[in-house]
C-alpha cells in the first residue's frame, strides 16, 4: 500500500527504548549535500507524460508504482518500480504515486512521493521499515522534483487528493501495484466495480501500447543490459567444467554475481538446466548437477541499474562438441531462428514471424521422423501436433519488462505488425522429453532454445546480442575460447 498512515513498526523481540535514548536520536544530526542532476533521461520522461495525456483528455489518470513487501518479518524483498510508473518519472524508490490532473490544454502531472524520515520523531530510527537509518538516505520531494523534473509533493498530501477524486466519472487508474489504492486496505477509495473495470483496463492498455515503441535512450538501455548479459555468459563458459560434474547452482551465481557487478541484478529468475532438464521451459530450481556429455540451457538476463533487461538464451555443449543427436536438434532450432529473423522487418505481421520459424520447426521434427504427415498437416491450427515438442511462440517484446507491453491489446501486439523500434526476443526451441515415447530414444532429453535481443530498424533488423554466437560450430569455438581465456577475477571488465 502507500505510506498513508503507515506507522512504526518494531518487533516483540525488540527492548524497550528508553526516552533519553530517544531525545539523543533525535538531535545532532548534519544536513548531507547530495547531487541533485536531473536524470539522463528527463526529456524523454516529458515527452511520454504528454503522450499519455494526449490519450486520454479530461481524465484523471493515477499511476502507482507499488511498495516493499517482506519476503518473512522484518526481511522485505529488494523492491522493483513499476515499469508504468518508471517509464513516466524515473523514479526507482517506493510508495510513489503519479497523477494526472486534467486541465484545459492538456494535464499537470504531480508527483506524490515520500517525504525523508523526521529525524525531530525519531522515526529515521524507529521505524525500521522505513527508517534512513536501516535503509538509507532518499530525496525529499523537493530534491525529487529537481532529480526528475516534474512537480513533487509529499506523499501525505495525498489523502486530499484521494479523497477529492472518488466521485469523479473521468478517473482511471492503474490497478494491481498498490492495494490501498484498488480499494483493499484504504476502504472506499477506488474499490473495484463494474463501471470502472473496463475504463481502467484500457490505461492499463495503452500504457503498454505506448511503451511499444522505443527510444533512442531506451535503445541504449537495452544494448548496456545485453552486453552485460554476455559477459555473464562468457564468466560462465569460463567456469564450467568440461570433464567434470558441475553445479547448476555455481553457475546460477556465477551469473549472479555479474549481475550485481555489471547492473541492477539479474532481469528474471535465472534458467540453468542441465541435460534433460533442458527441455523443462522454465526450469529456475537450478538444484541439479551438469555432466559432460550433456547440453546446458542457459536462459539469462541482467537488469541493468535503470530497470531495463535483456533476455538471452544459450545451448552449450557441456564437453565442448555437440553429440550427433544433440546436432541436429540444434540446427533445426538454428535454421527456424534464422529464417525467423530473414523475415523480421516493420510492416510484417507478428503471426507471420510465428508462421515463419514454426514451418522450419515442423519441417525438423518431420526430417527426424518425429512428426508424421506433410507439413501443412501438422501445422494445421485445428490440431497443432508440432506444439508437443516446439510449446511456445517464437517470441515476446523487450525492455523494462522480460515480458514488456503485455497489457497492449491484441490488436497492437501478437494480432498486429512490427514497427520501428520496436524490441523483441526471437526465441524457437524443440524440446524432446525424456520420457515421450513419440521421439527416438537417442533424442529423448534434448532440450534447445536460441534466443536474441533483436530491435526492428527502418530498414530490417539489428540483433542487440549479435556478439554472442549461435550457429552450432561457432558456439563450440566461442566456447573453446572462453575456457582458454580463464576466469576472471572479481571486478574484471566490469561494466
Amino acid at each position: 500500500m502507500t505510506n498513508i498512515g503507515r506507522e512504526e513498526r518494531s518487533g516483540s523481540h525488540d527492548r524497550a527504548i528508553p526516552q533519553p535514548f530517544l531525545d539523543l536520536m533525535t538531535t545532532g544530526w548534519r544536513t548531507e549535500e547530495v547531487d541533485l542532476t536531473p536524470v539522463p533521461q528527463v526529456k524523454h520522461l516529458a515527452r511520454r507524460r504528454a503522450q499519455l495525456s494526449a490519450a486520454f483528455p479530461g481524465d484523471t489518470l493515477v499511476i502507482p508504482t507499488g511498495t516493499i513487501h517482506s519476503r518473512t518479518f522484518g526481511a522485505p524483498h529488494p523492491f522493483r518500480a513499476g515499469s508504468d510508473f518508471l517509464w513516466l518519472t524515473g523514479d526507482m524508490e517506493p510508495d510513489g504515486v503519479l497523477v494526472l490532473h486534467p486541465t484545459a490544454t492538456g494535464h499537470d502531472a504531480v508527483l506524490y512521493a515520500r517525504p525523508r524520515s523526521d529525524i525531530a520523531s525519531g522515526a529515521q530510527y524507529l521505524d525500521r521499515m522505513d527508517g534512513e537509518i536501516w535503509h538509507g538516505r532518499r530525496f525529499s520531494p523537493e530534491e525529487k522534483a529537481t532529480v526528475l523534473e516534474i512537480e513533487t509533493h509529499s506523499l501525505d498530501e495525498l489523502p486530499a487528493v484521494l479523497a477529492s477524486l472518488t466521485s469523479s466519472p473521468r478517473l482511471r487508474v492503474l490497478r494491481g501495484y498498490d492495494a490501498g489504492l484498488d480499494g483493499g486496505l484504504e476502504p472506499g477509495v477506488f474499490p473495484v466495480t463494474a463501471d470502472n473495470t473496463e475504463r481502467d483496463a484500457l490505461l492499463a492498455s495503452v500504457l503498454s501500447e505506448l511503451r511499444l515503441e522505443k527510444d533512442e535512450w531506451e535503445i541504449a538501455q537495452l544494448q548496456d543490459a545485453v552486453d552485460a548479459t554476455i559477459r555473464g555468459f562468457e564468466d560462465v563458459a569460463r567456469r564450467l567444467r568440461p570433464d567434470a560434474p558441475t553445479a547448476e547452482r555455481f553457475v546460477e551465481g556465477v551469473f549472479a554475481w555479474r549481475a550485481r557487478v555489471d547492473g541492477n541484478s539479474v532481469g528474471y529468475n535465472s534458467i540453468v538446466a542441465g541435460g534433460p532438464r533442458s527441455t523443462i521451459l522454465h526450469w529456475d530450481r537450478n538444484d541439479g548437477g551438469i555432466a559432460p556429455g550433456q547440453v546446458l540451457l542457459l536462459d539469462m538476463g541482467i537488469e541493468n541499474n535503470r530497470g531495463y533487461t535483456a533476455d538471452v538464451t544459450r545451448v552449450l555443449p557441456v564437453s565442448g562438441t555437440f553429440t550427433p543427436a544433440q546436432r541436429a536438434v540444434y540446427d533445426i532450432v538454428h535454421a527456424s531462428r534464422t529464417a525467423g529473423l530473414a523475415a523480421l522487418a516493420p510492416g510484417v505481421a507478428f503471426a507471420e514471424i510465428q508462421r515463419t520459424c514454426t514451418r522450419v520447426l515442423a519441417e525438423g521434427l518431420r526430417g527426424l521422423g518425429i512428426l508424421k504427415g506433410s507439413v501443412d498437416e501438422v501445422l494445421d491450427p485445428e490440431t497443432m501436433a508440432y506444439r508437443r515438442w516446439t510449446l511456445h511462440g517464437f517470441g515476446h517484446m523487450l525492455g523494462l519488462d522480460v515480458h514488456d507491453c503485455g497489457h497492449a491489446r491484441p490488436e497492437h501486439y501478437a494480432g498486429g505488425v512490427l514497427r520501428e523500434n520496436h524490441v523483441l526476443t526471437m526465441e524457437p526451441g524443440l524440446y524432446l522429453q525424456p520420457n515421450d515415447e513419440l521421439v527416438p530414444e537417442e533424442l529423448r532429453g534434448i532440450g534447445v532454445r536460441i534466443e536474441d535481443d533483436v530491435l526492428v530498424t527502418a530498414t530490417g533488423h539489428r540483433l542487440l546480442t549479435e556478439a554472442l554466437p549461435t550457429e552450432s560450430y561457432a558456439v563450440e569455438s566461442w566456447l573453446a575460447a572462453q575456457r582458454e581465456a580463464g576466469p576472471r577475477e572479481p571486478g574484471a571488465d566490469a561494466g
